[in-house]
């Protein structure tokens, strides 16, 4: 099956390494118009260079803090002046939180709720009208596993990406009628910038073990015996936001090796 992208336009968010990245590539690769953005212009210069060689689409890279209101209206803007129209929105920036509950401060919770949470609302208000008004659009929020499975110590983030999921289901029921698709993708352990940087951290702090090491170790307790890859991630976004996914929404997809004990 060959999934194709074109004529669609898109954004994504947190899109100048890791997840945004792969996704941003793929999505590129199958012909749409992609704006991404992120908060380094210096990344986004690099992550759009990395794009552009296998893109059959256009490629626009804007500097965007997310957490910010101005911010999301400016990369909105940017992206309609370049493209014309958004078809596909992608939710995808944030950071992994994950503390015991009473260290966690009201400004730890209101970062954390306007990065994540805001941040979807924001883009959504802007992209799903004009996405009714022609009848298409696809959205994805990108949550982990923790939003159906939290665990102690896992707030802020699987609290707020438990409300990224409840806004999931909401737009969904809001968007069928207008062939506007609505759907979440819950993270597992999947090799990003993120796990790079705490790697880095460890071997800073005195660790000679090699990443792969490393990444073979957190692999060991996943069903499927490793971590996953960003490109099977973006693989699994580019199909729902293609026309053979047509008849999705409304879901929750675990893209985790099995990890979650729930479905």
């Amino acid at each position: 099956m060959e999934i194709s992208l074109k004529g669609r336009s898109a954004i994504i968010t947190g899109a100048s390494k890791g997840l945004g990245l792969a996704m941003a590539t793929q999505f590129a690769a199958s012909g749409a118009d992609v704006a991404i953005l992120a908060r380094n212009p210096d990344g986004l210069e690099e992550a759009k260079a990395a794009i552009s060689a296998t893109a059959k689409g256009r490629v626009a890279g804007f500097a965007c803090d997310v957490s910010q209101a101005d911010d999301v209206q400016r990369g909105y803007e940017s992206a309609m002046a370049a493209f014309g129209k958004i078809d596909i929105m992608v939710n995808n920036a944030g950071i992994s939180r994950a503390m015991p509950f009473d260290q966690i401060t009201d400004e730890l919770w209101q970062a954390d709720l306007d990065l994540k949470l805001f941040a979807a609302i924001r883009f959504c208000r802007l992209v799903m009208p004009q996405m009714k008004e022609r009848r298409w659009g696809r959205v994805i929020n990108v949550l982990n596993i923790g939003a159906k499975a939290p665990k102690a110590g896992g707030a802020p983030t699987a609290v707020t990406r438990a409300a990224g999921m409840a806004l999931t289901k909401v737009l969904s029921a809001e968007g069928a009628p207008h062939n506007v698709l609505v759907n979440a993708m819950l993270v597992g352990q999947i090799v990003s910038d993120q796990w790079v940087r705490r790697h880095k951290a460890l071997v800073a702090a005195g660790s000679n073990e090699s990443f792969e090491d490393y990444a073979a170790k957190l692999g060991a307790s996943i069903p499927l015996k490793r971590l996953g890859k960003a490109e099977e991630f973006a693989a699994m976004a580019c199909f729902l936001c293609s026309e053979q996914a047509g008849f999705v929404t409304g879901t929750a997809i675990n893209v985790d090796g099995g990890s979650s004990p729930v479905v």
